[in-house]
């Protein structure tokens, strides 16, 4: 494309922080929070003006797997202390029950991450982009940030990438593959979607007609109505958006919807938009063009069609595009589809996992939801190659595009935010680089918290 001309300027030094955490969604407060108390001045950049990300501000709610140990689930017991979260539940897949944290309310979700973080000692800048990584001698010594007051540079000893899309390890020259990795033309990642929320929804007619109904083959139903707040879950409806779309002509991409409730809302997690590039701004803005033009057309067959919703109406959707796959940055070590199936035993390892296994498939067919064993996640995998002082965390960690459909999860992000957190700390204590790092100290500092490290710890 045509360019211009940019002038050369100096800018202001904000600040000097001994570690800056990039991205405040799921992953980063636990990064920050992590390494704050170990006495180190963090810096926790942010976006938006509210921390979550995608479970909070994208309404996605639930961790889709259970919260085992150390600050996750620290976090989870906070929300259920003030009415924010449900007990966990077990979900049905066609490989079985799946243990799965319950939603939480995402509003209060924005509050308990800010009190994590500052009562740690973080300092959060909200409503701040990170324009670019400075790199000096092959090590990231700082970022580049903008907002209101204008450009400026905050200096760190150690950046945490928590980005999502990898954007700092992309910025300083780490190696990455976009989704599958291949070589052709086509970018092949996960789809894109937007969450919405209906209220007025009669969660136990609807509750009622799912225990009966042979579409609806995976479900989490309490027992108990006066449960229902926090701990019904509901993934199929296929016959029934089939026979909706014979009759209607109307264009559903989504072959199953899933359905929760969080504190008296209907969660729905129905829009798909294939082959988006999200780097391009203008794939980026159709797809949610296209993502309105879905919610109001599943909403009225919620309204049409299943039983519970004829007096519901859209109550909130989701102010960013759920994105689910793009850089896969290249670390010392690369998680894979045999590794996340639980063959693999790593010395490296800075937690074990139980999130499911939650594959959009690229080309639009059914999701593949279900329930794995427990398998480990290497601190190699957060350690790019080609770049010194930057760990990785989140979903853009090193890990195949199969892989990725359990790493991506809620308790896997935050068990890596939380290990590159420590990780930074310890590393500065020690006065030695993050990748040389101490895994004996950083493992004995995740038992301390009580986060379980290895798979058959969990059976």
């Amino acid at each position: 494309m045509p360019t211009i001309q940019e002038p050369a300027r100096e800018i202001p030094v904000l600040m000097d922080a001994d570690i800056v955490v990039v991205g405040g969604g799921t992953t980063g407060p636990i990064a920050a929070a992590a390494a704050a108390r170990r006495n180190k001045k963090v810096v926790l950049v942010e976006r938006f003006g509210s921390l979550g990300g995608n479970l909070t501000l994208g309404l996605n709610t639930k961790p889709s797997g259970a919260l085992v140990g150390g600050l996750p689930l620290e976090l989870w017991k906070m929300a259920r202390a003030t009415g924010a979260a449900g007990a966990d539940y077990f979900a049905g897949t066609k490989t079985g029950k799946v243990k799965i944290a319950s939603p939480c309310d995402p509003e209060i979700m924005k509050m308990l991450l800010t009190r994590l973080c500052t009562d740690a000692g973080v300092q959060i800048l909200f409503e701040t982009v990170v324009s670019r990584p400075i790199v000096e001698g092959g090590k990231v010594t700082g970022v580049v940030v903008e907002n209101k007051a204008g450009r400026s540079f905050i200096g760190a000893k150690v950046v945490i990438d928590c980005s999502a899309d990898g954007d700092i390890a992309a910025g300083a020259g780490a190696p990455f593959v976009m989704g599958s990795g291949d070589d052709d033309d086509e970018i092949k990642m996960q789809p894109v979607g937007m969450y919405f929320t209906m209220s007025d929804v009669d969660v136990v007619e609807l509750a009622r007609w799912a225990r009966q109904t042979d579409d609806v083959p995976a479900q989490a139903i309490p027992d108990n109505d006066d449960d229902l707040d926090y701990g019904l879950w509901l993934t199929g409806f296929n016959k029934t958006i089939r026979a909706y779309r014979e009759e209607t002509n109307i264009d559903l991409p989504r072959e199953n919807i899933t359905l929760k409730t969080a504190n008296g809302l209907m969660y729905v997690n129905a829009t798909r938009v294939l082959g988006v590039n999200v780097f391009s701004p203008i794939e980026f803005s159709a797809a949610i063009v296209e993502c309105y033009r879905q919610i109001e057309e599943y909403a009225q067959f919620l309204i049409k069609k299943v039983p519970g919703f004829a007096k519901a109406k859209i109550a909130q959707i989701a102010p960013v595009l759920g994105v689910r796959e793009t850089r896969h940055i290249r670390g010392e070590y690369t998680l894979t589809a045999k590794d996340v199936s639980g063959e693999t035993s790593f010395p490296d390892s800075i937690a074990a996992d139980v999130s499911a296994f939650d594959v959009h498939d690229v080309k639009g067919a059914d999701v593949d939801f279900r329930g794995l064993k427990p398998y480990e996640l290497p601190y190699r995998c957060l350690v790019p190659l080609g770049v010194e002082q930057l760990l990785v965390a989140g979903r853009c960690i090193s890990a195949d595009h199969t892989a990725h459909g359990r790493s991506r999860n809620v308790p896997a992000c935050m068990a890596t935010g939380q290990a590159a957190g420590i990780a930074a700390a310890i590393a500065l204590d020690g006065n030695t680089t993050v990748r040389g790092v101490s895994i004996e100290r950083l493992q004995a500092a995740l038992r301390e918290i009580g986060m379980p490290l290895y798979a058959d710890e969990l059976g």
